[in-house]
């Protein structure tokens, strides 16, 4: 720096201790330290709101910049510039000498700037035979270079902050539209709810949000907004829900008046069987007996009913066996999940949890009206369950639906395998199951 100790205004400018923190500061310059001046003077523009000065300030700082004679700021370029107030005002677009000085001001406050003035006040400087400058009065600049890391981490603040406000406005109005959007399209659906209240709580929210803000400021509002959204958005679905499970009752209904009456219409399973099951069975006689007697005494030992009832197909004249709901249910709890209230207590219960089930897997109502024809609505039902307790295995539950149907009609297929499998692959019969 030009000078290393301590300056004081000319005239009836007071010395404050700001101005000596200052100027001590100023001198902290490191070494060799160098930046770009309009560089410079962009991340102060930047950072303006933090460094606490105005924008005519800076105008006057960006006519003394016009001042200094090379592109860096560096101290072995001086860091004095000494222009009259009149050239002054000639490159502050034409200030007033009362409203430069005001401004001049200011940057001096700020810190961007340091006075050293001269005996007699004016602004000059001492030049040597050369012609190079030995001794200047006028305006330090050594603060911006003593400040430059300080100024740019602001103006990067500055930015990042902006930048987040943009954002976090831009979420605001979408999420305003669409909580605005779904009100009226709940309102015009008449969906149940008291629309009115959540109305008149988005009103409040909207009320809230202020024009000129901070991100502090704006975040919460957000978050307020979104659970709003959501809340809107999960009525709405539940709405939806509800019209899909009645649409799908709806369409069970008439496929029970145009099908058979026995039947339970729709459902469409695909259930892989152990490879070899029937050619095991042809092979050995008896081996079909062995599997009911097992079956009767899983079904014995679980205390259920241990008489079978039959379902039989008159066209195909295949008689196939139906077992407890209990074994079913024991073979395949998946399937109570989907019952009139997370249950089954009867058959109808499971015929039913059979038809949400049956659309759920994709199975086509033709497909599952063939199989409860052909095996009979409680064995159509008790298939569609076990299709759903094996499903990552099966990559077709309609086709194999529709497989298992002809092969019951050419009474080649047994539910009794299937379950058994199932019951094992739960960990075998409990005493609790049913």
């Amino acid at each position: 720096m030009e000078s290393g100790y301590v300056t004081t205004p000319f005239g009836r400018r007071p010395m404050s201790l700001g101005m000596l923190a200052n100027q001590q500061l100023a001198e902290m310059i490191e070494p060799g330290m160098k930046r770009g001046k309009w560089k410079l003077f962009r991340a102060i523009c930047e950072a303006r709101p933090a460094l606490g000065v105005t924008d005519r300030a800076l105008t006057v700082l960006d006519a003394l910049l016009t001042f200094y004679p090379d592109d860096e700021i560096s101290e072995e370029k001086g860091l004095i510039v000494f222009p009259s107030n009149a050239q002054l005002s000639l490159r502050a677009r034409g200030m007033t000498p009362a409203t430069l000085r005001r401004h001049l001001a200011v940057l001096v406050e700020a810190g961007l700037i340091l006075r050293k003035d001269s005996p007699n006040g004016k602004r000059y400087a001492r030049r040597d035979r050369e012609g190079a400058v030995g001794e200047a009065f006028g305006f330090s600049v050594a603060p911006l270079l003593a400040r430059a890391v300080e100024i740019e981490t602001l103006a990067a603040q500055a930015i990042a902050d902006r930048e987040l406000i943009r954002v976090t406005r831009e979420r605001l109005t979408v999420c305003r539209r669409d909580i605005s959007k779904l009100i009226a399209a709940a309102l015009d659906e008449a969906v149940p709810g008291d629309w009115e209240c959540i109305s008149m709580m988005f009103r409040a929210l909207v009320l809230r949000i202020p024009r000129v803000a901070s991100a502090g400021e704006l975040a919460p509002l957000l978050d307020e907004m979104e659970l709003l959204r959501e809340e809107v958005v999960n009525r709405l679905e539940r709405h939806v829900k509800v019209k899909k499970i009645d649409a799908n009752e709806s369409q069970t209904e008439r496929h029970k008046q145009n099908s058979n009456p026995n039947s339970t219409s729709e459902l469409e399973p695909r259930f892989e069987t152990k490879q070899g099951a029937k050619a095991a069975v042809d092979k050995d006689p008896d081996a079909g007996p062995r599997e009911e007697r097992r079956l009767k005494q899983a079904v014995k030992s679980a205390g259920m009913n241990p008489e079978i009832s039959r379902a039989a197909d008159p066209a195909a004249g295949h008689r196939l066996k139906s077992f407890p709901l209990g074994l079913v249910l024991q073979a395949c709890p998946q399937i109570l999940d989907y019952g009139p209230g997370g249950t089954i207590g009867n058959w109808r219960d499971l015929m039913s949890a059979a038809v949400i089930v049956r659309s759920m897997l994709g199975v086509s109502p033709s497909a599952y009206e063939e199989a409860c024809a052909g095996m009979g609505p409680e064995n159509a039902a008790t298939v569609i369950a076990c299709i759903l307790e094996r499903g990552g295995h099966i990559n077709s539950p309609g086709g194999y639906l529709r497989d298992l149907t002809r092969r019951t009609e050419r009474g080649e297929f047994a539910i009794g395998p299937m379950l058994m499998a199932l019951v094992r692959a739960n960990g075998g019969v409990r005493r609790d199951a049913g």
